[in-house]
């Protein structure tokens, strides 16, 4: 089953510096229907203004993931890492049970950030936290799924969770196609671009829930930018999550 969600529908919020959509549940927006989609908790599509900072702050017992749209994201983190991301970079970090911090920062002066940040909820209690970081190019992705994260030995970032995530740059004319099994589920989101799923048109901002068995065809009117995030659907929230779904 295939359900879309249309832009207009999305919470949206505007702090002067940052504006944020926020696909489900977060920080001050609450909707008993938007709850995530098996272990994929949080999906946000955050833009930052010139010089800006997310500042210093804490999490546990998730995987914060990271796929750069536009601009040069720079990240810190009480582990005393760092780095630098430009579009096409992903990062990946695992906040153990203990915890730990990270802040988010536009490193450039004079350009905007744009980036997702999604969670993607571990399928065990971790004791240790820690960040990966790896930059792909735009012909990686073009008119194929590139695999970006998933389970540990697999293409991409390593995740603590049976979940894959994938991204595309389809040029006009192009198709995709992408199955979901059963007990499987996930979320397909148009970064940028025209097209349709299973017939239906989508453009910027639209996105779609996932409930497998079902194989999504993915047809570009424009050249369009996608994320898919499959993950299962059954899964046992461990840490601070244990209890809430």
């Amino acid at each position: 089953m295939l359900t879309i969600r249309r832009d207009a529908e999305i919470f949206e919020t505007d702090g002067g510096w940052f504006h944020a959509c926020w696909h489900f549940s977060f920080d001050r927006y609450h909707d008993p229907q938007q709850m995530g989609v098996g272990p994929l908790r949080v999906f946000n599509d955050d833009r930052i203004v010139a010089g800006a900072e997310w500042p210093m702050h804490p999490h546990r017992d998730i995987e914060s993931l990271t796929y750069v749209v536009e601009g040069h994201f720079e990240h810190a983190d009480s582990l005393g890492n760092d780095g630098r991301l430009e579009p096409g970079g992903t990062q990946g970090m695992s906040f153990s049970h203990r915890g730990a911090m990270h802040s988010e920062r536009n490193a450039s002066r004079t350009e905007p950030l744009r980036f997702l940040q999604f969670w993607i909820l571990p399928a065990a209690e971790s004791a240790e936290s820690g960040v990966q970081q790896r930059q792909h190019t735009a012909d990686e992705r073009t008119d194929r799924w590139l695999q970006i994260m998933g389970p540990a030995g697999e293409e991409g970032l390593d995740l603590r969770q049976d979940a894959r995530v994938r991204v595309a740059r389809l040029t006009a004319g192009r198709q995709l196609t992408h199955a979901w099994g059963d007990g499987r589920g996930g979320y397909l989101y148009v970064i940028g671009g025209d097209a349709s799923l299973d017939g239906q048109k989508v453009a910027t901002g639209d996105a779609a829930k996932v409930h497998g068995p079902h194989e999504v065809v993915v047809q570009a009117a424009a050249d369009t930018e996608l994320i898919n995030i499959d993950v299962p659907l059954a899964y046992e929230p461990v840490g601070v999550w244990a209890g809430h779904r």
